[in-house]
């Protein structure tokens, strides 16, 4: 499977030490390319055989299990459950099979919860640029997706990280059709993506519209509550910004109770931003209209993204697409740079240091 590659587009960032407008513009073959390691894949288990999935991962790695999680809600017959901590839950077993996802291949959660998952017999997938992880797979003859060495950051490698595991849980017959959905999705994400580093892209207008608010992101449930989580997530690192999600329709048993004061403060920092795809429930849709009509009285701006594509998952890639690229917009109207987290590496010194 092939794209075409997109044209010579030069980065409006004045700041961009890691390339990652350039790696936002490769996701559409980054995603080929994840579709291939995924068919690839050699020495999986009986899927007869799996009666439960895990998937362990971390921030930009452990989003992979959000999406295979919301992908096969409905349609897979066993639970599958992200893990985004250091324990496995207590059901893991010899009759599960647990992906684990780490980008460096060093993250100290996705180690602890990929040692018990070896302890507990379950069968193991790897998928990582190398580190520790890639060891313990190679000890335990564990199959090991490699995640490129070029992609300096997990958040660049989505497509390296999630879409072997939609591939894999369609081999095993846990996720019928995903390939296909998969395969008819690519050339329309090329031409999306072509869209967006133009001149005239509407990312670059939705970052506009937000300034220096700060983005409350609501998505509909499933994959749609995984690109909210993803357009917030990007903002954070990318943008070094605070965003929030919540997703329809538990926000309106809840989150809605929070508008019925301090408007006048929160219409001066927070804008809505609606992510709306075609195949939402017809109660969900009346509810985003229902609270779009509130929250224009207590925010600056209500602002509603139709996601594009002809299946749910070139849906929610179409979406991941829009939002990097904002977040890289708003990076690059205040002069950051997009690739480095400091924070983040001072985090890690510091749980060193104890």
């Amino acid at each position: 499977m092939t794209v075409t590659p997109a044209g010579p587009s030069a980065s409006p960032l004045a700041v961009d030490s890691l390339a990652m407008w350039s790696l936002a513009a490769g996701l559409p073959e980054q995603i080929v390319a994840g579709f291939d390691a995924g068919r690839a894949v050699g020495d999986l288990p009986d899927g007869d055989r799996i009666d439960s999935v895990a998937v362990v991962g971390m921030g930009g790695s452990g989003i992979s299990g959000d999406v295979l999680a919301a992908a096969a809600s409905g349609t897979c017959p066993v639970p599958v459950v992200p893990v985004k901590t250091y324990e496995l839950p207590r059901w893991v077993g010899p009759r599960s099979l647990v992906f684990s996802v780490s980008c460096s291949g060093d993250t100290e959660e996705t180690l602890s919860a990929t040692e018990a998952a070896v302890a507990a017999g379950a069968s193991l997938v790897a998928v990582t640029g190398g580190g520790a992880l890639a060891r313990l797979a190679a000890e335990h003859g564990a199959p090991v997706v490699p995640v490129p060495s070029t992609i300096p950051q997990p958040r660049a490698a989505i497509g390296a990280m999630a879409v072997p595991l939609l591939v894999m849980a369609d081999r095993l017959g846990l996720l019928p059709g995903m390939q296909d959905q998969l395969a008819a999705s690519f050339d329309h994400l090329a031409r999306r993506r072509d869209q967006l580093v133009g001149s005239d892209s509407p990312a670059k207008e939705v970052a506009r519209r937000i300034g220096r608010t700060i983005p409350l992101i609501h998505g509909a449930h499933g994959l749609g509550a995984v690109a909210a989580s993803r357009w917030k997530t990007q903002v954070n690192e990318n943008a070094k910004a605070p965003a929030f999600w919540s997703a329809q329709p538990e926000l309106c048993h809840n989150e809605i109770a929070g508008w019925g004061q301090y408007g006048d403060m929160t219409r001066q920092v927070l804008t809505a931003i609606e992510l709306r795809t075609a195949d939402e429930h017809p109660q969900v849709a009346r509810r985003f209209a229902w609270v779009s009509e509130l929250l224009l009285e207590v925010v600056a701006e209500v602002v509603t993204v139709w996601a594009q594509g002809d299946s749910p998952i070139a849906r929610f890639f179409d979406l991941v697409l829009v939002g990097d690229f904002v977040s890289l917009h708003l990076a690059g109207r205040e002069g950051i740079d997009p690739g480095p987290v400091p924070v983040l590496q001072d985090l890690k010194r510091h749980l060193r240091a104890e």
